[in-house]
């Protein structure tokens, strides 16, 4: 691959796709249905994939609805969800024909029931709520923190009977990247206590239950897709108990995921730049850095990116001990690693970073500096289906009056 399209250049692996969307499917309770989250890759040819496959998309912009609807996903599969929609892009989606929306507040519900009257077709809401304890184990936590996703327990439990004939249910996304299955059924069960707490104040009854996702996989480093073998049959036990009908389809059970769907079956490909020693300590420099993978290190949030060493001269190599590996750019928050044992590198020598099929170039910086996209190639089956390299365009607005 690297010898053929050339460096860097993001492999996407679609049987992967498969494989990974076939594993999570047999883990979820059944019958339910299954989001892809664009925010973990929007490639086209990995939204066809699973939209082929069977998944709904759930989409947080103009833009993500534009690829989902391009790659095949109807309209009334789409989830479209996130704080902050501007008035311009719900009317966007409604005139799509997007009637899945989520709201975090009652602003946005206003929004969503005013611009699906308008364009005299009926919306399914889910209001979103911020639960009042956090579950264990959370990669990131989305509930029981002050934030701006969801309308919190307490106001929806006074609310609730006002608006429960706008809404169609509820939208409990815990938390994200959760590998361990016990944490994933901590989250799971969390959400169906709040949703049947409320249930149980108000006498509202659900017709939808989206529970989320947060299924968690290595990133940026090897490891297989985590499997959850209980997963399915603790979780019907638990919908058994508090929402009886669910198996009948009331309510309906939804599940979202974007990080197990896609992370296994992308890798990075790249060349060191140089080799160096900085007041005594070694440096590689790579041809990528945080514009192509892990823009949001800046924020010290990411584990250490540390790439295995592919292709070089077929020599045993000694160990570079306590390695800074960096990128290319003018900023010393260009770095993947600051303390890393590798082989020991030398210029020309491809690496590569696996696991990086979901919040890889999508989530990084690039439009800094200016430096061009990788590649992207995507194979199946054997053989190279498709190979293109985004690219950061500067479109004119509007004119200017008197120009």
């Amino acid at each position: 691959m690297a010898d053929r399209f050339g460096t860097p250049a993001y492999v996407y692996d679609l049987d992967e796709v498969t494989r990974a969307h076939d594993l999570l499917r047999a883990a979820l309770p059944q019958p339910s249905r299954l989001l892809y989250s664009l925010k973990a890759n929007p490639h086209p040819a990995i939204v066809r994939t699973l939209t082929a496959l069977g998944c709904g998309a759930e989409v947080c912009s103009v833009g993500e609805l534009a690829t989902a609807l391009d790659a095949g996903a109807a309209p009334e599969h789409v989830q479209y969800t996130g704080p902050g929609k501007t008035d311009a892009e719900v009317a966007e989606a409604v005139k799509s024909g997007v009637r899945w929306f989520s709201v975090d507040s009652p602003t946005g519900l206003d929004q969503v029931t005013s611009a699906a009257d308008r364009a005299d077709g009926p919306a399914t809401i889910l209001l979103r709520v911020n639960g009042t304890a956090t579950a264990p184990g959370q990669g990131l936590a989305m509930t029981g923190v002050p934030s701006q996703f969801g309308a919190d327990e307490a106001w929806a439990r006074r609310h609730l009977t006002a608006v429960r004939d706008r809404i169609a249910g509820f939208h409990l996304f815990q938390g994200t990247n959760l590998a361990d299955e016990a944490a994933l059924l901590a989250q799971f069960d969390a959400a169906l206590q709040t949703a049947a707490r409320l249930a149980a104040a108000t006498g509202y009854r659900p017709r939808v239950l989206n529970l989320g996702g947060g299924f968690g996989v290595p990133f940026a480093r090897s490891g297989a897709l985590p499997r959850f073998p209980a997963l399915a049959d603790v979780l019907a036990a638990r919908l058994d108990a508090m929402f009886p009908g669910w198996r009948d389809g009331a309510p309906a059970v939804v599940f979202e995921s974007g990080r197990y769907l896609t992370a296994a079956c992308g890798s990075l490909l790249t060349r060191v730049t140089d080799v160096k020693r900085s007041h005594g300590r070694p440096v590689v420099v790579l041809e990528s850095g945080v514009n192509h993978l892990g823009g949001m290190s800046g924020l010290r949030r990411l584990p250490p990116i540390v790439p295995e060493l592919v292709a070089g001269d077929g020599e045993p190599r000694a160990t570079l001990r306590e390695a800074i590996i960096a990128g290319p750019l003018c900023t010393p928050l260009d770095t993947w690693a600051r303390s890393a044992d590798v082989p020991e590198l030398r210029p020309g020598d491809l690496v590569r970073v696996p696991n990086v099929g979901a919040y890889g170039l999508s989530a990084s910086l690039l439009a800094f500096l200016g430096r061009p996209a990788p590649r992207e190639v995507v194979h199946a089956r054997g053989a190279v289906t498709e190979v293109s390299q985004p690219a950061v365009v500067r479109l004119p607005a509007e004119p200017i009056e008197g120009t």
